[in-house]
């Protein structure tokens, strides 16, 4: 297979970091250009990220020798140069909304980690291991806006994660209500201890604007295609309190979930344990080989032990217990990287295998 050519919109933030650490050697994927705001634009990438650097590994140096191009005023460059793009902008959401747009209508495909388009009608919010027969939304999302090779798609946010592939693992026993407390690291503000120091020894009980997406986006993704647009899932009913914690990176859910009807324990892991992964013939480089893992254990999962599962693409679940709506357990999965760069990458790998990109 002939790698495609990606470039990264918004390259130099953290999200954009993460994309280019995760597609080096990547075996379909290969970076071959970078856009950011002007003040990056006409340095090469090694400068622009010099001194803000957040991953682990040094910038990969086939990337760090590209020339950064500006997201807006570049457009007809990058869409010569890339067969898709990852967007991880971070700006006005009208203007990302637009940005985006203006990429799509010049034949190249969109994946974005960005809220912009989320509720867009004909834009998919895609989950591959919970809601893949959704990509047949860009037929019609090509149909209503004359498009041939460009789409737009997103995934959905960062905190819902760990959480909304529990509720489709028990959805034979039609979940009814969860009550959630997320307690979300300081990555997915996009920020590291460094440059946040007010987050160490503090807890932050606000995050605005995350409960309401932990309790609206799971409808979209549970609902079905239906009549040219997604019909919306009416269960189960969400109701979330999202808090910032001094981690550096991994969501933590801890979860209160109601049943229709009352199920054993070993019912509820075994939904877990045998949930049936429709992609798993794929073989997209980025899906973990078990999704859902369950801890026996009653002191796991741990944000610093088990967000890395699967290479940061798995979920953890574990302390299961009777009591409150009906059972209780905590979920953790990896924010950046399942919740952010790696989950997109994988909603383009699913793209590309499907036929789409």
């Amino acid at each position: 297979m002939q790698k495609l050519k990606v470039g990264i919109l918004g390259g130099t933030g953290m999200v954009g970091q993460r994309f280019v650490s995760l597609l080096e050697n990547h075996p379909w994927f290969e970076v071959s250009c970078i856009a950011a705001s002007p003040r990056s634009a006409g340095m090469s990438y090694g400068e622009a990220v010099k001194g803000r650097w957040a991953m682990k590994t040094a910038v990969p140096g086939n990337v760090g020798k590209l020339i950064v191009k500006k997201v807006e005023g570049d457009i007809d460059y990058v869409a010569d140069e890339a067969d898709f793009v990852f967007s991880a902008l971070e700006m006005d959401k009208e203007q990302i909304r637009k940005i985006e747009e203006d990429y799509a209508a010049r034949d190249v495909a969109v994946v974005s980690n960005n809220s912009a388009h989320r509720w867009t009608e004909d834009v998919p919010m895609l989950m591959p291991e919970i809601n893949p027969e959704h990509v047949r939304l860009i037929d019609i999302q090509r149909k209503n806006r004359g498009w041939d090779k460009g789409l737009i798609s997103v995934k959905p946010n960062c905190s819902i994660q760990s959480y909304v592939p529990v509720i489709k693992a028990l959805e034979n026993f039609e979940p009814k209500r969860l009550i959630i407390t997320t307690l979300q690291a300081i990555s997915g503000a996009g920020k590291t201890f460094e440059a946040w120091p007010e987050m160490e020894d503090n807890v932050i009980p606000l995050i605005n604007g995350e409960e309401d997406k932990s309790e609206k986006e799971p409808m979209k993704i549970l609902g079905n295609l239906r009549g040219g647009k997604i019909a919306m899932a009416k269960k189960p009913e969400i109701s979330a309190t999202c808090i910032r914690v001094p981690v550096s990176d991994g969501h933590m859910a801890s979860v209160d979930m109601e049943l229709r009807e009352k199920i054993s324990k070993g019912q509820f892991i075994n939904a877990l344990n045998n949930f049936e992964n429709p992609i798993a013939g794929l073989k997209l480089p980025s899906a973990p080989k078990q999704f859902i893992k369950y801890f026996e254990e009653d002191d796991r999962p741990q944000t610093k032990l088990d967000r890395d599962y699967e290479r940061g693409m798995g979920i953890t679940v574990g302390r299961l217990r009777e009591g409150g709506l009906g059972w209780k357990f905590v979920a953790i999965s990896h924010n950046t990287l399942r919740g952010a760069a790696g989950g997109a990458i994988l909603v383009a790998e699913l793209l590309r295998a499907k036929g789409y990109i």
